[in-house]
């Protein structure tokens, strides 16, 4: 399959066959695509959960209005972003940078300087809504990646973040949940997957300057 048909044959799966589970290799992939996601600066501020107990799973379903994705798909992923990003979270991405390309961190002080620089202009709120936005990137990656493996997945929103918060302890973690993911085997009996792909056409939605 070319990775348009990929695309065309991928969808958000509503239901999950619960017996069948992602292989490790490939689960690996899909976790790896999702890391080299593109972030702003490539700070990636944030944190992904990938949830495989039950027990905790079940509790997360009461707070996703009983969605049966969230129990019955291989995994959920969770994307939440870092509360509080600072100046802190900057300077340990500028040693990252220093130590994995093996440069002295002096070389890259102006590049460090513009990114504190643009954490300290936004706000609290401004901050929250950046970050989020980076969630999704990652978001992005994951069903692309999935949809090249044809494993099913089904991004989330409908969910009350903050019980996840709390069930997850995320705010002990300074992270607050932004999306979700559920990724998986359709089930044979989802009658979402034999539905036609509703999309705009290319004349309404392109617009070419």
């Amino acid at each position: 399959m070319t990775v348009i048909e990929k695309l065309k044959w991928r969808y958000a799966t509503k239901k999950f066959d619960s017996t069948k589970k992602i292989p490790s290799e490939i689960l690996n992939e899909l976790l790896e695509s999702t890391e080299l996601a593109p972030s702003s600066y490539g700070l990636q501020p944030f944190k992904i959960l990938v949830i495989e107990d039950q027990a905790i799973r079940e509790k997360l379903k009461s707070a996703a209005y009983g969605q049966t994705q969230i129990t019955d798909a291989s995994q959920l992923i969770v994307f939440a972003r870092i509360k509080n990003f600072g100046i802190e979270q900057v300077e340990e991405y500028a040693d990252n940078i220093a130590d994995t390309r093996n440069i002295d961190p002096k070389v890259i002080e102006g590049f460090v300087d513009v990114m504190k620089g643009t954490v300290n202009s936004l706000s609290e709120e401004q901050l929250a809504v950046w970050n989020s936005k980076q969630c999704y990137l990652a978001l992005g990656f994951l069903l692309f990646a999935a949809a090249q493996q044809k494993i099913d997945a089904c991004p989330m929103e409908g969910f009350d973040a903050a019980k996840f918060d709390e069930i997850l302890d995320l705010d002990a973690q300074n992270l607050s949940s932004v999306v979700i993911a559920t990724i998986g085997y359709r089930s044979e009996d989802d009658d979402y997957q034999n539905l036609s792909k509703v999309r705009k056409s290319k004349e309404e939605l392109f617009i070419t300057i």
